[in-house]
């Protein structure tokens, strides 16, 4: 299962975040910072209401939606790549998750202390960032080291790596991720045997205050300011969301937390939104069994083709597979049901180089 990192400065909200998406209360969450020390790990379903809709049509007993494991991570601080604070502990978390999710604050309270003393977004996210980068700068600058006999005595991966260290060191010295480095596809796979820190894809979670939440004025500019420049720099996204209500949601059932978000002028909640776009962030996409017995997600990465996806459920499918039985689960909620679909022409059958999409309702057709 992939994972993905929960990380910021200390008192931004992180722990609370977390308990959030898990809906569960293992995080410490406390206004000093290191609150978190060994990272807290939990798996968390993805939230996909076409599940609800197919069970309808199938009359399915039970629902099994997707799922991904978030892992929270102690509070980073300016020197950890040089050890300060829980720098080197933080690191090595970091370099065992597959993708990055950094809470940013975006509000402003008396009460919560901020490490740096004031609320700045962007200074925030460039003190993580700068420490990623110095850390893979001595990661790359070992890499060399150890690559240059063997380059020297003409090994090829050795060449290679060689190669690759070489052309990451100026783009990291002048301050920018491995992630946005112009590599060659066969560069791409390579580097992901540097593990390097600034190479993970990342999504930044604008944490604003209850009264923002439905996107109030006081927050406003910290949140643009975030978008843009997650936007200008790695080429990705920010999430808003309120960790204090969201951990307040928690605790409520599903209507009544529907009717609290209503309340806030908010039809969706931030953590919901966070965890779908986490998903998509660590490159997976869902496709969709359905019958009596139940209704199901199952998690493929994006562009694989249908023998790959078969063999999620069982590696027999994989290997015996003939065919797959697709419909678009926008067509079937148009026509109401398979035979319907079939009826309209919107039931057909792919073979071994189909790539699956998001939301295809599928059966798979095998011999083994």
């Amino acid at each position: 299962m992939l994972r993905a990192g929960i990380v910021g400065l200390p008192n931004v909200g992180k722990s609370t975040l977390f308990n959030a998406v898990t809906r569960t209360r293992k995080a410490q969450a406390a206004n000093f910072p290191f609150c978190t020390i060994e990272p807290n790990v939990g798996i968390v379903s993805v939230p996909d209401d076409r599940l609800d809709k197919l069970a309808v049509i199938s009359k399915s007993e039970k629902i099994l939606p997707a799922a991904i494991e978030f892992v929270d991570i102690a509070g980073l601080v300016a020197g950890a790549s040089e050890g300060e604070g829980l720098g080197n502990q933080f690191l090595s978390h970091i370099r065992e998750v597959d993708a990055i999710i950094q809470v940013v604050r975006c509000f402003e309270s008396e009460d919560i202390h901020h490490v740096t003393g004031s609320v700045d977004p962007i200074r925030d996210i460039e003190i993580i960032n700068t420490e990623l980068i110095l850390a893979d700068l001595a990661s790359v600058k070992k890499r060399i080291e150890r690559s240059q006999k063997g380059a020297r005595a003409g090994d090829k991966d050795a060449k290679a790596e060689m190669a690759l260290a070489e052309k990451l060191l100026p783009h990291l010295d002048a301050g920018r991720p491995a992630l946005t480095a112009e590599l060659t596809p066969e560069e791409k796979i390579l580097l992901k045997g540097f593990f390097l820190l600034s190479s993970k894809p990342t999504l930044f979670a604008c944490n604003v205050g209850e009264n923002d939440l439905a996107g109030g004025s006081s927050a406003a500019g910290y949140v643009q300011a975030v978008r843009e420049y997650a936007s200008a720099h790695l080429g990705s996204e920010a999430v808003i969301i309120s960790a204090q209500i969201e951990s307040e949601l928690a605790d409520l059932p599903p209507e009544e937390a529907r009717e609290f978000l209503a309340g806030l002028g908010v039809a969706d909640s931030g953590v919901s939104q966070l965890i779908r776009a986490a998903y998509h962030l660590l490159g997976l996409r869902t496709y969709l069994t359905t019958g009596p017995k139940e209704t199901r997600a199952w998690t493929i990465r994006a562009g694989d083709k249908a023998p790959a996806a078969a063999g999620v459920i069982h590696s027999d499918f994989e290997r015996g597979f003939i065919a797959a039985q697709i419909i678009a689960f926008d067509d079937l909620m148009a026509l109401g049901s398979e035979a319907k679909a079939r009826e309209a022409g919107k039931l057909r059958l792919e073979g071994k180089e189909y790539v699956v999409q998001d939301g295809d309702v599928i059966e798979f057709r095998f011999n083994v």
